[in-house]
C-alpha cells in the first residue's frame, strides 16, 4: 500500500477514509473525535476496531491507497469465487436498503418485513403489530429495532413484557439479532443496580433490557423508568396492558405515561388487539396517537374515515390465508386436530362420584352465607379440577388446605389471585398457577376422600392414562414428537412416570422428561433443549411451557391431558408447535376428555368448541368475554347443582348447551366477535404493503449481504482451504456442544421424526492453529455439528451469515489474501504456500464469451449522512458493499456492471492460459486500472446514488427524517482482477 509524504496533526478523515498507522493499513470508522480516530483493519472485522490518538503516535498517520493487485498473486477459478464469498460475507455494514441485516443471524421471510418498512415511514415509529399467533411478532419487532439501532436513530431499546415471556425476549434478541440484553425483574434488579453509578439508572448503564411489566408498573419504579427509559420501546402482549383491572390499570398508566413523550418509539405487539372489551380497544389505540381514542365517538362519516386512514399507517393484522399470497412456499404447517373420550369405571367412577356429590353437598350448605359461599364454591372447584386431572393431582389437593381465613375480610386481592388461577385466567399466571390449590378447610367428610385418592394415584387401570398412552404410541409410530399439556405439576409427575416405565424398553431411542414451573426458566429451557439432541422424544409439560420458550424445534404435536377453561390457553398450547418455523408440515393437536365427566361436557362444549368455531369463522383468535369470570362461575355452578351422581352414565355431551349458563355465554361472546368484527371492518380497513412493494426490497438485500446459498457454499469451500471440510452426520449423533459469544447455539432442534440424519460435522482440529485459537474464543472447538436450514437438526448449530464458523473463515481468508506480501521473487514473505492465500489475480478460458473479459472484484465504501430537520444534528454512518465491474473487448470495451459483471466471473472454466501469455495479460490487464479509473469513479458514484434512492424510498417520511447524503469513497479498492478469454478453435 503507498502512502503519502505528508503528515496531518489535525484529524480530518471521515468515515471510510484509509490511513497508515503502527505498520498496517485502517479504515477510518464513525465515531472520531478530535485527535483520536476510530479504526479497524483493512482486512480485519468489527471485532478489531481500536482508537488511535493522531498526537501520541510514534510515527505519523498518514493517508493511504488500496493497493492493486499484483500479476505475481496468481489465483484460479476456484479461488477467486472463494475471495468473492469471504468479501461479500465479511462485510457487516451492508449498502443494501436495509441497514441491519448484516447484523442479524437468520434469514427472514420476506413477509415479515411489512412492518419494518411500515415503521421506517413514521416518525416517531408508532406501530401495532396484531399478526396471528406463530406468525413471528417477536421477529418482527426486533428487526425494527436492529434497523433504528443501526441506522443510528436509537442508541438504547426496552422490551416491556409479562414476566414469563423476560428469558425468551432476551434469548431472542441475543441469539438472533446480536443485542445483548439485560433482564430486569425483581430478582435481578438489585444485582444490576450495585453496578449502576450513582445518580444513574439501569436504564441507562445497559442500553438494551427486557423488563417485567410486573416488575417496572409500580408507582415508584414507573417514575423512575418514565425518567431514564430509552427512546424505543417493544411492548408484548400490549392488549394486557390497556385493561380495567386490579394491576392492568398501573401497566396502562405506564404505557401512557410513554406514549405521552412525542418523540419515544413505540411497537405493540399483540395476537389480540380486539377481546370485545371496547373501553380497552380504544385505549390500546390511543397508545398510538390520542386521535385514535375518539374513533369510537366520531359520527361524522369524512372525519372517521380520514381518522381510520391515517391509523392505518400504524397498524398491521394478517391471519395465516393472508400470507399465502407471498408465494414462499410452506411456511406453516397443517394443522389437525382430534377429541379421544375416556369413561370411568370401576373404583375411579366410585371415586368420581363421591367428590361431586361432595361439592354439591359442599356449595349447598353454604346459601345464605355470600363469602362463605363464595369460598366454599373456589374451594370444591379446584377439588373437580385436580380430580379430573389425575389422582395424583386429587391427592395433593385434598392434603392442602386452603389459605384463605373466611372469617376475615380482605382487600380481595387473594380471592382474585385464586379465582385467576381456578379459571385459568390472565396468561401472565402461567409460570405459577401449575400448582394443586387448596380443596378447602379442615373437613372431616374429606378424609375418606384422601385415602381414595392415595389408593388410586398407586393402582394401575387408570382409564385416562391408558387412553393418553395408547394414543402417544401411536404418534410416536407415525414419526411425531409430542408434548403433553397438564394442567397440574403432580398429574405432569404421575404421567411422566408411568410413560418412563410403559416405555422403558425404548429408551436408548426416545427421552422422556417432566417439565413444571417448579424449575427455574433456564433449567426449563435446558431440558427441552438437551432433548433435542435425541432421535425421538416425548415431554410432558404444565403450562409454564405454553409460552416463553420456542417449543417448535423439539416438538411437532401437543396433546391436551386436562382440558383448559380458557380456550386462549388452548390456543397458546396448540401455537408452541405450529407457528413460524415448524419444518414438519403437518402438526397434531390431541384433546382428552371424559365422556361421563359433567365438568369437562360443560367446558368442552360450551366454551372450547365454540371458540374453535369462532376461530374457523373469522381466521383470528377472540378471547372468551370474562374478564372477572363470572359467567364460568355460573356455569360450574350449575354442573354440580343440577347433576347428581346417579345421572353421571346417562349425561349427553352437550348438557349445558340448552342451559341458561350457555345461553348468557354465548351472547357475550357472540357480542364480542360482532364488536371485533365491525372492528376490523370500520376501524382496521387498511392498505396492507403487498408482495410486489416488498420482495423488490428483500431481493437488492439479499444480493447486498449474501443469502442462505452463498453462505453454505463458502462455509464448503473454505473448509476444505483450510484443510478441514463438511462431512455427512451419522442419524445418532449427539454433536453440537459447546457455546458461542453471547448465546448457546449448540442446542438440538427438531423437525420430523427422521432429521436425526440431517446436518453436517466439521473436525476443527484439522484447521490452522490461529483459525482454531479464533474459533475456541468463540466456544467452538473439537468436531462440531451444523446444518444450514432453520430450524436446524438435532444437536446441530443454525449456521446463517454472522454465525462466528463463517465470520472467522471469512475473516480469515480475506485477511491473509490482502495482507501477502510479495518479495522480488515473487514469494510471498508471510508464506507463499499458506491455503489461506487466494490470490488476487487470475485468467482463464471460458467458451461463454466471444471477447477478452477483464473482471474488477470490488469494495465500494460510502459515507452516509443523515441531517435530521427537527434538530439539524447530523449522523456519519459507513457503508460497505462487495460488487463487481467488467470490460468485454480490448478496444473501445462494453462496461458491464453488477449482476451481469459478476456472472462472467461464475461461468466454468474449459482451459487455462499458458505461463507466458497467462504473465503478459495480466500485467496488462492491471495497467489498464489506472486508465479506467474514471469508469470505476463513475461506476462509485452511481452505486452511491442508488443507495440514496434505496434508503429514500424505503423511509418516506417526508421532512421528518430530515435529509440524507451519500458520497462514495474514491479511488474504489480493487480487491482482484481476473481475464476471461474465449475459447478459439
Amino acid at each position: 500500500m503507498t502512502t503519502n509524504a505528508s503528515t496531518t496533526q489535525t484529524p480530518s478523515w471521515s468515515p471510510g477514509s484509509l490511513v497508515h498507522a503502527r505498520g498496517r493499513d485502517w479504515i477510518v470508522l464513525p465515531g472520531s473525535k478530535g485527535q483520536v480516530i476510530r479504526v479497524r483493519p483493512i482486512s480485519g472485522s468489527e471485532d478489531d476496531e481500536t482508537l488511535i490518538h493522531v498526537g501520541l503516535e510514534r510515527e505519523p498517520v498518514k493517508e493511504a491507497r488500496f493497493p492493486h493487485p499484483d500479476p505475481r498473486q496468481k489465483a484460479s477459478h476456484d479461488t477467486a469465487l472463494l475471495l468473492r464469498d469471504a468479501l461479500l460475507l465479511s462485510l457487516r455494514r451492508g449498502a443494501g436498503p436495509f441497514r441491519g441485516f448484516g447484523q442479524i443471524s437468520f434469514e427472514p421471510r420476506a413477509y415479515q418485513l411489512v412492518p419494518l418498512l411500515m415503521a421506517l415511514k413514521l416518525d416517531p415509529v408508532r406501530l401495532l403489530v396484531a399478526d396471528d399467533v406463530g406468525l413471528g411478532k417477536t421477529i418482527e419487532a426486533a428487526l425494527i429495532a436492529r434497523e433504528l439501532h443501526d441506522r443510528g436513530d436509537i442508541h438504547r431499546l426496552a422490551v416491556l413484557c409479562p414476566p414469563h415471556l423476560v428469558d425468551q425476549w432476551v434469548t431472542e434478541l441475543d441469539q438472533r439479532f446480536n443485542l445483548l440484553a439485560e433482564a430486569v425483574t425483581s430478582g435481578s434488579a438489585k444485582r444490576l443496580e450495585h453496578d449502576v453509578p450513582q445518580g444513574h439508572s439501569i436504564f441507562t448503564q445497559y442500553p438494551y433490557t427486557v423488563v417485567s411489566l410486573d416488575y417496572i408498573k409500580s408507582d415508584r419504579r414507573r417514575e423512575e423508568f418514565l425518567r431514564a427509559c430509552p427512546s424505543f420501546i417493544i411492548v408484548d402482549e400490549a392488549h394486557t396492558c390497556a385493561g380495567v383491572g386490579r394491576g392492568r390499570h398501573q401497566r396502562y398508566e405506564l404505557l401512557r405515561g410513554l406514549a405521552d413523550n412525542p418523540k419515544r418509539h413505540i411497537v405493540l405487539l399483540t395476537a389480540t388487539p380486539h377481546s370485545g372489551n371496547e373501553k380497552a380497544f380504544y385505549r390500546l389505540l390511543g397508545l398510538l396517537d390520542r386521535d385514535f381514542e375518539r374513533l369510537a365517538d366520531i359520527e361524522d362519516k369524512k372525519e372517521h374515515d380520514a381518522l381510520r386512514q391515517r391509523l392505518a399507517q400504524h397498524f398491521v393484522q394478517r391471519r395465516r390465508p393472508d400470507i399465502d399470497e407471498w408465494k414462499e412456499g410452506e411456511i406453516f404447517p397443517r394443522r389437525e386436530t382430534t377429541e379421544l373420550s375416556y369413561k370411568l369405571g370401576g373404583d375411579w367412577g366410585r371415586f368420581f362420584d363421591d367428590v361431586l356429590e361432595y361439592c354439591a353437598r359442599v356449595v349447598r350448605s353454604a346459601e345464605g352465607d355470600t363469602r362463605r359461599e363464595r369460598l366454599n364454591f373456589w374451594g370444591t372447584l379446584a377439588l373437580m379440577r385436580c380430580v379430573a386431572s389425575s389422582p395424583a393431582a386429587a391427592k395433593q389437593a385434598l392434603r392442602t388446605r386452603a389459605g384463605i381465613d373466611d372469617s376475615v375480610e380482605g382487600d380481595g386481592a387473594e380471592e382474585e389471585n385464586l379465582r385467576q388461577q381456578l379459571f385459568d385466567g390472565d396468561a401472565d399466571t402461567l409460570v405459577g398457577d401449575d400448582v394443586e390449590p387448596a380443596a378447602g378447610n379442615d373437613d372431616p367428610e374429606l378424609q375418606d376422600l384422601i385415602e381414595q385418592a392415595e389408593k388410586l394415584a398407586g393402582r394401575k387401570g387408570d382409564p385416562k392414562l391408558k387412553l393418553v398412552t395408547k394414543h402417544l404410541e401411536q404418534l410416536l409410530e407415525e414419526d411425531f414428537n409430542p408434548v403433553v399439556f397438564c394442567r397440574y405439576i403432580a398429574t405432569a409427575h404421575y404421567l411422566g412416570e408411568h410413560l418412563t416405565r410403559h416405555f422403558s424398553r425404548r429408551l436408548k431411542t426416545l427421552r422422556i422428561d417432566v417439565v413444571t414451573g417448579e424449575l427455574p426458566p433456564e433449567e426449563r429451557e435446558e431440558r427441552v433443549a438437551a432433548m433435542g439432541a435425541h432421535e425421538k422424544r416425548l415431554l410432558v409439560a404444565t403450562d409454564c411451557l405454553s409460552e416463553g420458550i420456542n417449543i417448535q424445534e423439539c416438538f411437532d404435536s401437543v396433546v391436551h391431558y386436562d382440558l383448559s377453561w380458557n380456550p386462549t390457553r388452548h390456543e397458546q398450547r396448540e401455537g408452541r408447535v405450529d407457528r413460524f418455523g415448524q419444518e414438519k408440515k403437518t402438526v397434531r393437536a390431541t384433546l382428552l376428555y371424559g365422556k361421563d365427566n359433567p365438568v369437562d361436557g360443560a367446558v368442552l362444549e360450551v366454551i372450547l368448541r365454540k371458540a374453535k368455531k369462532i376461530r374457523e369463522e373469522l381466521g383470528v383468535l377472540v378471547p372468551m368475554p370474562d374478564e372477572n369470570h363470572s359467567l364460568t362461575q355460573a356455569l360450574m355452578r350449575a354442573v354440580f347443582l343440577r347433576h347428581r351422581p346417579e345421572e353421571r352414565n346417562q349425561l349427553p355431551l352437550d348438557f349445558a348447551a340448552s342451559g341458561d349458563e350457555s345461553e348468557a355465554i354465548d351472547a357475550e361472546w357472540q357480542d364480542a366477535v360482532e364488536k371485533a368484527v365491525k372492528s376490523r371492518r370500520t376501524v382496521f380497513a387498511q392498505r396492507r404493503l403487498k408482495p410486489d412493494e416488498v420482495l423488490p426490497e428483500w431481493r437488492k438485500t439479499v444480493t447486498a449481504i449474501g443469502g442462505n446459498d452463498e453462505v453454505r457454499r463458502f462455509t464448503d469451500r473454505a473448509l476444505q482451504r483450510l484443510g478441514s471440510g463438511l462431512e455427512p452426520r451419522h442419524s445418532n449423533g449427539h454433536g453440537g456442544n459447546g457455546n458461542h459469544g453471547n448465546g448457546n447455539h449448540g442446542n438440538g432442534q427438531n423437525g420430523n421424526g427422521q432429521r436425526g440424519a440431517r446436518g453436517l460435522k466439521v473436525p476443527l482440529t484439522a484447521l490452522p492453529e490461529d483459525v482454531r485459537e479464533r474459533l475456541e474464543f468463540e466456544g467452538l472447538s473439537e468436531t462440531i455439528h451444523v446444518d444450514f436450514k432453520y430450524p436446524p437438526a438435532p444437536g446441530c448449530y443454525s449456521i446463517h451469515r454472522s454465525h462466528p464458523l463463517v465470520s472467522v473463515l471469512a475473516e480469515t481468508l480475506l485477511e491473509r489474501t490482502l495482507g501477502h506480501v510479495l518479495n522480488g521473487n515473487g514469494n510471498g514473505s508471510n508464506g507463499f504456500h499458506d491455503p489461506g492465500v487466494l490470490g488476487r489475480a487470475g485468467i482463464w478460458v471460458s467458451d461463454a464469451v466471444e471477447h477478452r473479459t477483464t473482471v474488477a472484484l470490488l469494495r465500494l465504501r460510502h459515507q452516509l449522512t443523515i441531517v435530521r430537520s427537527a434538530t439539524g444534528r447530523s449522523s456519519t454512518l459507513l457503508v460497505e458493499e462487495a460488487a463487481a465491474l467488467a470490460w468485454v473487448g480490448v478496444q473501445d470495451p462494453k462496461i458491464l456492471t453488477g449482476s451481469e459483471a459478476e456472472k462472467i466471473l461464475t461461468l466454468p472454466p474449459v482451459a487455462d492460459v499458458r505461463g507466458n501469455v497467462r504473465e503478459r495479460v495480466l500485467k496488462k490487464a492491471v495497467g489498464q486500472l489506472n486508465e479506467w479509473h474514471q469508469d470505476l469513479d463513475a461506476f462509485a458514484n452511481n452505486r452511491a446514488d442508488e443507495l440514496l434512492a434505496d434508503h429514500r424510498r424505503v423511509r418516506e417520511a417526508a421532512q421528518a427524517r430530515g435529509q440524507y447524503k451519500v458520497k462514495a469513497h474514491l479511488p474504489t479498492d480493487v480487491i482482484a482482477l481476473f481475464v476471461v478469454m474465449p475459447k478459439i478453435d
